[in-house]
């Protein structure tokens, strides 16, 4: 039976080393072990992450009581060291991909030493998930710790289903175009079959930086990326909520005993009718914004100082990573903010910040929501934000409001919310007005509908419906590997080669035999290729044949020593023993009149250029803005389709090229001159272009013809690249 196995950096195990080497593990009670604990609770799922107990804390004994515990939980763990969480975790993880991808550009290190520490600890989860997968699987692997994962698992397990969700922001292309190893990055990510992001504003960044900087075709969102389609999505996490709501309607029970904090804020708040609570949670984290919500605060009393001795705003900052610099300032200003606010306002019997430094267990924060007319949650930068989520939760009577960053993941589908700018404090102002003079009816309307989405989109079933995407991929993927060169056809092929009596090869060049260049003319014959072309002429009763777009002349310069066969400018001419003949007589008039259109196209386009053949006109686009390149190829599409329908001529849509030429000219027509001239037993095609379509269609049945990439096609199979190509090639020599 196939597995599901869970990645992540920890385990959703918390485990402690008590006296006498006794381990204390405890079920971990987050957002992520609540929404995998179906997926994880399947009779074949595992949980694979680091145990919290670096190597060095653990002697070989210590090990297999902790390996046997991690084991009955149905988990595997990564062993990490010291060194590993400093470099990979606090270094790369913390200190590089974090403050990037919050947009805190100017906290954020590029340390060579952290991101090949990255690596290695990468590759060692990658060692223990391969270890642990059959093909079949499917692997769920989680978040920025792990970005290089997917594609060290699918290297070596290409038949397993590989999903990936990213539980922070993915920054636009302008701030991650700045980190040094981004194209190993999104490499690493494209590993997955299926990449899951909070908001579609995130799912678009990282396509937007796909485009762009590893330049693969996207379509909607689906990324072709050699034999596979790559889907992109975006699934919002969600709560427990019923854990959030029931929790609420026990608290808010009279017969249900009081904590000392919720018996100490009853207290604060019948002192006067009218007190009430603005609620604040979060991790110390710079991305938080607290310092700049502590400002808003002290702003907005002084702004509508009615509301002084009225109102208390009730913090609750977790400590985080207070080994980090930036935390350790961060938690400096907070408390001198904090003091010097309760300063200014304090009276003898009020003070408008309580200010808690701590982690406080769960029926302590049922108690802070229930009690708090308005959460003020707004974060500088924020995945998700599900603190937002549990207020609303907790809200049984449908009361309260929820303030909420614009800049948090909640805010796409928390629209009832007030939103608000966090950089700007008159928002700040306006909306705590607001939130504490709104009419109950309207409070009520809103909350009504904030819960009704909340609990319908639960983190269960966040989960269900990113497997049930991963799951659909396979489908996809059959799609695209129906044509696939396999080793039983390669094995077939080769036969058929050996025994044959009269054989064709006729190879298409640009994408096949070669690589694209920047440059079209970077992309001549190297000597591995000569040789390998030299191979066939030394054959007996086999005639190699290039046919290619290139003009006569590029041809001659660079085969013009050779003996084999060649056809120029799609079909125009043809080279047989040395002696070049012309195929078609063609007009070339017209080019005068579309130069220009194509000149106006390369100033208005950086990184474009025309490439002037005899018979034909090519705008490459290579280089240009991906993003760019394709408003202007269907500007140019639509311009051009006018001007040659009266002209014979045509516009072809190649790789990164649109290249106009006669329409009595293409690469079919000139192939039949070859198919008529010799009885030929086996006949090998193949061709990467649009053009070459056309002699997959005048091929004879019996040829075999392949197509260089995974797009659709009338030849019979499918091969990776030009590298795939040769590699076949030589097994023919």
């Amino acid at each position: 039976m196939n597995k599901t196995i869970i990645v992540s950096n920890r385990l959703p195990l918390q485990i402690s080393i008590e006296e006498n080497d006794e381990l204390k593990v405890v079920p971990s009670v987050g957002g992520l072990a609540t929404g995998m604990k179906s997926v994880h609770a399947d009779g074949n799922g595992i949980w694979i992450g680091w145990s919290g107990i670096t190597d060095e804390d653990l002697d070989e004994s210590l090990e297999k009581k902790v390996n046997s515990k991690i084991k009955e939980a149905k988990c595997r763990a990564v062993g990490l060291t010291e060194k590993d969480i400093e470099d990979y975790y606090l270094g790369f993880s913390n200190r590089t991909l974090w403050p990037l991808f919050h947009y805190f550009t100017e906290y954020t290190d590029f340390e060579k030493t952290h991101w090949e520490a990255y690596r290695r600890v990468n590759q060692k989860f990658a060692d223990v998930v391969v270890d642990t997968i059959e093909d079949g699987d499917t692997v769920w692997v989680h978040d920025y710790q792990l970005l290089l994962l997917p594609a060290m698992i699918k290297a070596q397990k290409p038949n397993v289903t590989i999903g990936f969700f990213l539980h922070i922001p993915f920054p636009s292309y302008e701030i991650f175009r700045t980190f040094p190893w981004r194209e190993e990055l999104l490499t690493g990510m494209l590993g997955s079959d299926l990449l899951g992001f909070h908001t579609y504003d995130y799912e678009r960044h990282f396509l937007s930086s796909v485009k762009r900087i590893l330049r693969l075709d996207v379509k909607f969102n689906e990324i072709s990326y050699y034999d596979r389609i790559i889907k992109v999505d975006s699934f919002p996490m969600g709560i427990d909520y019923e854990k959030f709501y029931n929790a609420a309607l026990q608290h808010n029970d009279p017969k249900t005993e009081k904590s000392e904090l919720q018996k100490r804020l009853d207290t604060h708040l019948n002192e006067k009718d009218d007190k009430k609570f603005i609620l604040s949670i979060d991790r110390l984290d710079y991305t938080k914004g607290i310092p700049n919500r502590i400002r808003a605060f002290e702003y907005f009393l002084n702004a509508y100082p009615e509301y002084k001795e009225k109102v208390r705003l009730v913090m609750l900052a977790v400590p985080s990573r207070s080994g980090v610099p930036q935390y350790q300032k961060l938690k400096r200003e907070t408390d001198e903010l904090v003091g010097r606010i309760n300063g200014q306002f304090s009276t003898v019997s009020w003070t408008p910040i309580w200010y808690f430094y701590r982690s406080l267990p769960f029926e302590n924060l049922i108690d802070l929501y229930t009690s708090s007319d308005v959460a003020l949650i707004t974060p500088v930068r924020d995945g998700m934000n599900l603190v937002a989520k549990e207020y609303v939760a907790t809200r049984t009577n449908q009361d309260g409001v929820l303030i909420l960053s614009e800049m948090a993941g909640a805010s796409k589908e928390l629209n009832d919310a007030l939103l608000i700018n966090p950089n700007s404090f008159d928002d700040f102002a306006t909306a705590l007005n607001r939130a504490l003079t709104m009419p109950l009816e309207e409070q009520k309307s809103r909350m009504k509908i904030l819960q009704k989405r909340l609990k319908r989109y639960t983190v269960e079933k966040w989960a269900e419906e990113f497997f049930k995407s991963l799951e659909a991929t396979n489908q996809v993927q059959e799609v695209v590997v129906s044509k696939k060169f396999n080793v039983t056809v390669e094995n077939q092929l080769i036969t058929d080669f050996k025994k044959a009596k009269n054989r064709l090869i006729l190879l298409d060049y640009d994408g096949t035999l070669v690589g694209f260049k920047d440059n079209p003319q970077d992309a001549k014959p190297d000597k591995e290729l000569y040789s390998l072309l030299d191979g066939f002429e030394e054959q007996e009763n086999t005639n190699l044949c290039l046919i290619s777009g290139r003009d006569k002349e590029t041809f001659e310069n660079w085969f013009g020593n050779k003996t084999y066969d060649l056809i120029t400018d799609h079909g125009v001419w043809m080279r047989q023993k040395n002696e070049w003949e012309a195929l078609e007589r063609l007009k070339t008039d017209w080019m005068e009149n579309i130069k220009p259109i194509l000149m106006s196209f390369v100033d208005r386009t950086p990184g474009t250029f025309i490439e002037i053949k005899k018979y034909s006109l090519a705008w490459h686009y290579r280089t240009a803005d991906p993003e760019l390149a394709q408003v202007r190829t269907m500007e140019l599409n639509t311009v051009l389709t006018s001007m040659v329908s009266n002209n014979e001529l045509s516009v072809l849509q190649g790789n990164k090229v649109i290249e106009i030429k006669s329409s009595n000219v293409n690469k079919g027509r000139a192939a039949n001159q070859l198919f008529v001239k010799n009885d030929y037993d086996f006949i090998l095609i193949m061709g990467d272009d649009w053009t070459d379509e056309y002699m997959f269609e005048a091929a004879p049945e019996m040829a075999y013809t392949l197509k260089v990439g995974y797009v659709k096609t009338k030849a019979k199979y499918q091969i990776k690249g030009p590298e795939k190509v040769r590699e076949l090639l030589q097994k023919l020599k």
